[in-house]
């Protein structure tokens, strides 16, 4: 068993369910996925930045990632519908967890001048969202052979009602809050 799953299971849910007084364990909020999204509209023309992006995502989650299309066409930005455009995994289950282990203990204290994710990133319904600058801060990745520093976002679903719910559990699952 993943070994945040394991602290969820023995300190998080005993927790929660003392704070906000639920009435049943199937009330406490818990993590329901985690969406890892890379943007790569750079590479609408060189098909080889797409395949490492695509195999960069690969190797930080574990799990194959899905090449996400264009579903309008923008002339501005030079884009036609159908065009690939960015990767995103959905994680869940023990990969999930093991991800999110990864993210906290390893990779986020490797950011220059980290002082803590904001805590205002929330969407209103429980869910958290962040950003990451460089894909370099996760291990897997040698920086040898990478060809471009790219960005990616991940959300974090929760099945929490509120934010203050949903703060507190990512806070109770180590999630490092800027004050």
């Amino acid at each position: 068993m993943a070994r945040l799953k394991e602290k969820y299971k023995n300190d998080v849910a005993p927790a929660m369910m003392e704070k906000f007084q639920y009435k049943s364990v199937m009330q406490i909020p818990k993590l329901e996925k985690v969406v890892i999204n890379m943007g790569l509209g750079d590479t609408k023309d060189n098909a080889k930045g797409l395949d490492a992006a695509v195999a960069e995502l690969a190797t930080i989650s574990g799990q194959k990632p899905v090449v996400t299309k264009a579903k309008n066409s923008v002339a501005a930005f030079k884009v036609r519908k159908g065009m690939n455009i960015g990767a995103k995994v959905t994680l869940r289950g023990e990969k999930m967890y093991e991800f999110m282990d990864k993210l906290l203990n390893v990779a986020l204290p490797r950011v220059r001048d980290f002082r803590g994710v904001s805590s205002k990133s929330f969407d209103g319904r429980g869910n958290y969202a962040m950003g990451i600058k460089e894909q370099l801060i996760f291990p897997e990745i040698e920086y040898d052979k990478v060809d471009k520093i790219r960005g990616m976002d991940i959300i974090f679903v929760t099945t929490a009602q509120t934010d203050e719910e949903a703060r507190e559990l990512l806070r109770l699952l180590g999630m490092p809050y800027s004050s």
